[in-house]
């Protein structure tokens, strides 16, 4: 059984009133998720008995934050299924992961004319992250188009291929749409053609189990801040065969073997790619997060948000004027919509002071606004412990925002 209510007394925020008369209603969260009280005590209590820098101590606290972030790194390839920990880069979020690829991908196995494959329905990073790898060494880029209700175009995807094609870099969720995208068809198409493949997890890996072996992508991201862990932290999983030919993405320290005015030899993965002191405490707080939601069950927690967001198009479309942005179905927890002739910001403005927390504008997503022929929308997003009375309280204000104008 789902017991919500014991969920949502992990997350001592819930209980917070707004402006002294309204319960918090949070539904951004797919910009960021509320934490349990379980991260933050485990990141606390690593500040105040473990705190010391990781990987180059012989001394007793030194060995043991070491010990705490390496488990986290085990914790985290066997949440997402990777075969080797070698393979699970510590980065600070998915943006940073994306231009990881964008940068070191790029600079080994692209030139001038060379070309990545997107999607229309990307998230910026994954856009302005090749568009200044272009800028550098000339590659192009080719997208994939989307139809009219925020599905992926896939046979003008299959027809994107040629002999310049180098990588496919795709969204698994749209941060929009809530499309789920089918990145095992996509996967397997461009490995048909010789072409890897890295996948943006952001909007996926909070949401349902993800694992990259069986989807069989080269290269797969996500954050921690978006799975109930700190802000800060994230993951760039690759496959070895690719992550030892690239270069690193940055210089510093633990990232070396050896270092002389005459050159410098790089470390093992996954260090290689983990310049300078990583936020050790961060990767302990993921690490718990993941645990967290495992406790939980990832499967009850997908089963339990699609049920909570097939309640609330229900009821949100019962609204006059409503239109509810993305398919129907292989929908994902986020509901993007506009009613009426109200600006979106007017809408997201005036549901805070109902104390209802959603997300307004173009989502990092302009190009997508573009096609889709509208400036920005209002986005309610949900997560393990959102309810139907969070639902209820959105459609009201909705209603009662729209007798007002």
């Amino acid at each position: 059984m789902y017991d919500i209510n014991r969920v949502r007394k992990d997350f001592p925020i819930l209980s917070k009133v707004i402006y002294d008369k309204y319960p918090l209603v949070y539904l951004d969260n797919a910009a960021t998720t509320q934490k349990p009280r379980c991260v933050v005590d485990a990141m606390t209590d690593e500040y105040f008995n473990v705190n010391a820098n990781v990987h180059r101590g012989v001394h007793f606290l030194s060995q043991q934050a070491t010990d705490l972030h390496e488990s986290s790194r085990e914790t985290v390839r066997r949440f997402i299924n990777a075969g080797k920990t070698s393979e699970i880069i510590f980065t600070r979020g998915t943006t940073e992961s994306i231009n990881l690829v964008a940068t070191c991908f790029a600079d080994a196995f692209m030139k001038a004319g060379d070309e990545v494959i997107v999607s229309e329905m990307e998230h910026h990073s994954n856009i302005v992250s090749w568009q200044i790898a272009a800028q550098r060494t000339g590659i192009v880029l080719r997208v994939i188009p989307i139809s009219d209700d925020g599905v992926l175009d896939m046979e003008g995807y299959k027809s994107l291929f040629n002999e310049r094609t180098r990588i496919v870099s795709c969204t698994h969720v749209s941060n929009v749409l809530g499309t789920i995208n089918p990145v095992r068809e996509i996967i397997r198409i461009a490995h048909e053609h010789g072409v890897p493949t890295l996948i943006d997890g952001a909007q996926s890996t909070p949401h349902f189990a993800v694992d990259v072996r069986d989807m069989d992508c080269d290269f797969y991201a996500f954050s921690g801040h978006k799975i109930y862990g700190p802000t800060g932290v994230g993951v760039l999983y690759g496959k070895e065969r690719w992550l030892e030919k690239m270069p690193p993405y940055m210089g510093g320290g633990d990232m070396i073997k050896t270092v002389s005015f005459n050159g410098t030899t790089f470390n093992d993965l996954p260090y290689k790619f983990e310049a300078g002191t990583p936020d050790y405490i961060a990767t302990t707080g993921l690490a718990k997060a993941l645990d967290y939601v495992s406790s939980i069950g990832i499967d009850n927690i997908y089963r339990y948000e699609q049920e909570l967001t097939q309640y609330a198009i229900s009821q949100m479309l019962e609204i006059d004027e409503m239109v509810i942005f993305g398919p129907r179905t292989n929908h994902d927890a986020v509901i993007s919509f506009q009613v009426g002739n109200i600006h979106h910001l007017d809408m997201g403005t005036l549901l805070d002071r109902l104390g209802i927390a959603v997300r307004t504008g173009h989502h990092c997503a302009e190009p997508l606004m573009r096609r889709l022929g509208i400036e920005g929308t209002c986005r309610a997003s949900f997560a393990l412990y959102n309810t139907t009375d969070d639902v209820d309280a959105l459609v009201n204000g909705i209603q009662r925002i729209r007798k007002m104008f």
